[in-house]
C-alpha cells in the first residue's frame, strides 16, 4: 500500500500526516476532522490543499497533532497535507505554490524579556 508521510508546522503545532488512496476521510488524532474541528473555519482551512488540487476524494488523511491551540493545529494540518500531496505527485507544486500552502507561516510568539511587562511593553517612566 501506498503511503505518503509529511510534517506540517505552524506556530507550536507539529502535524504528522500520512496520505493513503482513498475515498477523502480525513482523521486527525483518531477521531473524524468534523468532531476534532468544532468551527466551520478550521474545517475549510484543513481541506484547501485538497479542494485545490482537486483531490479530496482520492486521498484519505490520516494525522497526528501534538502542541499549541486549535488555530495553529489548523494550519500545521493545512501544510503538512500540502507537503505530503507533493510527494504523491510533484505536478501539483504550482498549484500549492500559488495557493501559499507550501510556505511555513513562521509567526511565532514574541518571548517576554527581564524587566519588560511583556515582549514589548515598558513599565510606566515615572518622572519623580
Amino acid at each position: 500500500m501506498v503511503r505518503y508521510n509529511a510534517t506540517g508546522k505552524r506556530k507550536t503545532s507539529i502535524a504528522r500526516v500520512i496520505l493513503s488512496p482513498g475515498e477523502g476521510k480525513i482523521t486527525i488524532n483518531n477521531r473524524p476532522a468534523d468532531e476534532y474541528f468544532a468551527r466551520p473555519r478550521h474545517r475549510t482551512e484543513i481541506r484547501m490543499p485538497l479542494t485545490t488540487t482537486g483531490t479530496e476524494s482520492r486521498f484519505d488523511v490520516s494525522a497526528n497533532i501534538v502542541g499549541g491551540g486549535v488555530t495553529g493545529q489548523a494550519g500545521a494540518l493545512k501544510h503538512g497535507i500540502a507537503r505530503a500531496l507533493l510527494q504523491a505527485d510533484d505536478s501539483l507544486r504550482k498549484e500549492l505554490r500559488v495557493g501559499g500552502f507550501l510556505t511555513r507561516d513562521s509567526r511565532i510568539t514574541e518571548r517576554k524579556k527581564a524587566g519588560l511587562k511583556g515582549a514589548r511593553k515598558r513599565p510606566q517612566f515615572s518622572k519623580r
